[in-house]
């Protein structure tokens, strides 16, 4: 067995079974696909009713056949003590436990029977095999967070040296410390490149601005994932010609598992084997594909925790190309915490502040990066990292820009930094909002 998948067996996960149950639900036709998602619905929900007493109270005279009888989940309902909520006959001591970044705001802790991370770990794989990536022997270069000192530190390290990967830190994005990556990329044959967008980005910036392509540096690079934030389309054709290889988008949840993962064709592709997908509108019921809606996702093999119907807080569109066996996930347009309410009561995605003064105050060059808080009911604060003062005609140009594509009134700050905070897992939350309805 090589390093990698030896490294997970050790920990009890058995990814030999995993890729093996994998490759089986592959292999259910398109005809009979239906079939698997709802006999596979039932299975888990089934079994939540026999094996937790919590989901057993939370889901009274549900009707396992009638699958919109059963009631949705947040978040909330599941940040409880785990030793409430773990279903029978499962321990802390039998788990794998991990936590969430709280990047949403949201933080807590989840379980996962060992088997199921261990599917996803076989899905993971299945996906970056798509491009040729194999993990135990193609080398990352990691661009995530890290803990800066302590036992954390060496810890993630050591994790880093058995995945075959190098970890590059997220918390120092100046020219001096992309100089040491540079040289990194130049001495190691890295295959791919994982990690946070916004981090990448200014990789790619850095790359521009010193007239590089990266894989002139490194030929052995084969491809770069960004995973955890947004991903624009002229941040996507910025990499694609810096580094000189294919920009592949991947959303996933830590609790859940890899939820969509771009193929080579361009399309989205949800994760249909071990998770149930639905899109709905604000009442619950489902929406069409083409439609936008809040992402309700079923964790298919999850036996601990009851991750059934669990509104993740994220707003997307399914392609109305979707298939049972494909479906595509053709937009994921932000989280449902990221909402403004504008004075007149408008509604407006956070994302959408955030992409209008991208397309403004990028354009010159100077500006590296920045955030855009909500701090009042028409009270927007931009902080950027630049080494120049925004001029105040491109300052107006936001204004004017705001008031065309949402309204008049919007009163914007903008605060110039060295540089910017991030959380501690290293994410950059590209819109805030800091006000109370």
């Amino acid at each position: 067995m090589r390093l990698f998948d030896l490294t997970l067996h050790i920990k009890g996960f058995n990814i030999n079974k995993a890729k093996a149950v994998l490759q089986s639900i592959q292999d259910v036709s398109e005809t009979e696909y239906t079939s698997y998602i709802e006999n596979q619905k039932r299975t888990i929900v089934d079994y939540h009713l026999k094996h937790n007493d919590f989901y057993r109270l939370k889901t009274k005279d549900v009707n396992t056949y009638d699958w919109h009888s059963i009631p949705i989940i947040t978040k909330k309902d599941l940040q409880q003590p785990l030793e409430t909520i773990l279903s029978k006959p499962f321990t802390k001591n039998t788990v794998y436990i991990d936590k969430t970044s709280g990047s949403s705001g949201d933080p807590f802790i989840f379980p996962k029977d060992k088997f199921c991370h261990a599917l996803t770990w076989a899905q993971i794989i299945d996906r970056f095999s798509w491009y040729d990536i194999d993990f135990n022997t193609s080398k990352q270069a990691r661009f995530y967070g890290i803990p800066l000192s302590g036992l954390d530190y060496y810890k993630e390290r050591v994790k880093d040296l058995l995945a075959n990967r190098y970890r590059f830190s997220v918390f120092d994005l100046s020219d001096k410390a992309f100089q040491k990556v540079l040289k990194k990329f130049n001495s190691t044959h890295f295959d791919y490149i994982n990690g946070y967008t916004s981090s990448i980005v200014q990789f790619a910036k850095y790359l521009k601005q010193q007239d590089i392509i990266l894989k002139d540096i490194c030929p052995s690079l084969k491809v770069c994932v960004v995973t955890s934030e947004m991903l624009f389309e002229d941040d996507r054709s910025l990499m694609e010609t810096q580094f000189g290889v294919p920009i592949v988008n991947e959303y996933g949840a830590s609790e859940l598992d890899l939820i969509a993962f771009e193929n080579p064709k361009g399309d989205w592709i949800i994760n249909n084997e071990t998770l149930f997908v639905e899109v709905l509108d604000n009442n619950d019921a489902p929406v069409e594909n083409g439609q936008e809606g809040r992402l309700i996702i079923t964790s298919l093999y999850n036996k601990v925790f009851p991750f059934i119907r669990y509104d993740i807080g994220d707003i997307g569109i399914l392609s109305k190309r979707s298939t049972t066996k494909l479906p595509i996930l053709e937009k994921l347009i932000g989280r449902t915490n990221d909402i403004a309410i504008l004075p007149s009561g408008k509604k407006a995605a956070g994302l959408t502040f955030y992409y209008i003064t991208k397309r403004i105050i990028e354009t010159d060059g100077h500006v590296k990066e920045f955030v855009v808080d909500q701090v009042a009911i028409r009270h927007f604060k931009i902080r950027y990292v630049s080494a120049t003062e925004l001029s105040q005609s491109k300052k107006q140009d936001v204004l004017n820009a705001m008031e065309t594509y949402l309204e008049k009134g919007l009163h914007v700050d903008f605060e110039r930094y060295i540089q910017l905070d991030r959380t501690k897992s290293g994410k950059l939350k590209q819109f805030t909002s800091y006000v109370s309805y």
